[in-house]
C-alpha cells in the first residue's frame, strides 16, 4: 500500500514505516502529525484517485529530526574583468517516519 501526498508543497510517494526528508516543518522532533492532502492511493491494485484530493484520507506520520542538507556552493565570474562572488546555501529538512495510511 502506497500514497501520493503532499507535504510542504510537494508531493511525496509514502509507504508505511518509510523514512522522507522533506523542506522544513514548524513541528518539534517527536511529535505526531497528519496531512490530509492525499492524491491517491494504492490498497494492493485497488487505486482511489482523489480530484484533487481524496476526502477522508489522512497520513499520519512521527517528526524524527530536523537536519540541514549538503552545502550548495554557487559561483559566480566574468571573465577579464575581475568579478568573482562566492556564496553558499543549505537547505533545512525535517526527517519524518511514516506511521499510517488511512483511506
Amino acid at each position: 500500500m502506497y500514497a501520493i501526498v503532499e507535504i510542504a508543497g510537494q508531493q511525496f510517494k509514502v509507504q508505511k514505516d518509510q523514512k522522507v526528508f522533506v523542506h522544513r516543518l514548524a513541528a518539534e522532533a517527536g511529535s505526531k502529525i497528519e496531512f490530509d492532502r492525499v492524491m491517491l492511493i494504492d490498497n494492493d491494485g485497488k487505486i482511489t484517485l482523489g480530484a484533487p484530493a481524496i476526502d477522508g484520507a489522512k497520513v499520519t506520520a512521527t517528526v524524527i529530526d530536523h537536519i540541514k542538507g549538503d552545502k550548495v556552493i554557487v559561483f559566480k565570474k566574468k571573465r577579464r574583468k575581475g568579478y568573482k562572488k562566492k556564496n553558499g546555501h543549505r537547505q533545512q529538512f525535517t526527517s519524518i517516519q511514516i506511521t499510517n495510511i488511512k483511506a
